[in-house]
C-alpha cells in the first residue's frame, strides 16, 4: 500500500503507537534520571505534561479506535484502548513515582496494542 492510499484512520493509529512509545520511554527515564541524578524533576515530573500526553491519547484513540470499530465492527481493540486510558488516568491520580510510572506503562501499553488490534483488523 502505497503512503498516499494509508487512511487518516491508519495514519492516527500509527501516530498513537509513536505517542504510546515516547510516553512509556518518557516515564522509564524521567525515574532513571530524577533518581540517579537528581536531575529535570522540575520539568520532567511537571503534571501538565502528564495531562497533556492523556489528551493527546484520547483524542486519538477516540478517532482511530472509533472510526475502526464502526467499521471493522470488533470491541477487541476499543475494551482494550479503553482500558488502557483508565490506567493512564489512573497514574494521574497517584503521586509521583513507581506507581504512576507502572500504571501508565501499562496503559500505554495497552493502548498501543489497541492501535495495533486496530491495524489488523481494517485488513
Amino acid at each position: 500500500m502505497a503512503i498516499g492510499s494509508i487512511s487518516i484512520r491508519a495514519r492516527l493509529d500509527r501516530v498513537g503507537m509513536v505517542l504510546s512509545g515516547l510516553c512509556a520511554v518518557h516515564c522509564l527515564l524521567t525515574i532513571l534520571v530524577v533518581s540517579s541524578l537528581g536531575l529535570g524533576g522540575g520539568l520532567l515530573l511537571n503534571p501538565a505534561i502528564h495531562k497533556i500526553g492523556l489528551a493527546l491519547a484520547l483524542i486519538v484513540a477516540a478517532v482511530a479506535i472509533g472510526i475502526g470499530a464502526l467499521r471493522h465492527r470488533r470491541r477487541a481493540p476499543f475494551v482494550t484502548a479503553m482500558t488502557g486510558l483508565s490506567f493512564m488516568g489512573g497514574a494521574l491520580a497517584v503521586g509521583h513515582g513507581v506507581e504512576e510510572a507502572v500504571l501508565t506503562v501499562i496503559g500505554v501499553a495497552l493502548v498501543s496494542l489497541a492501535h495495533v488490534l486496530n491495524l489488523r483488523h481494517a485488513h
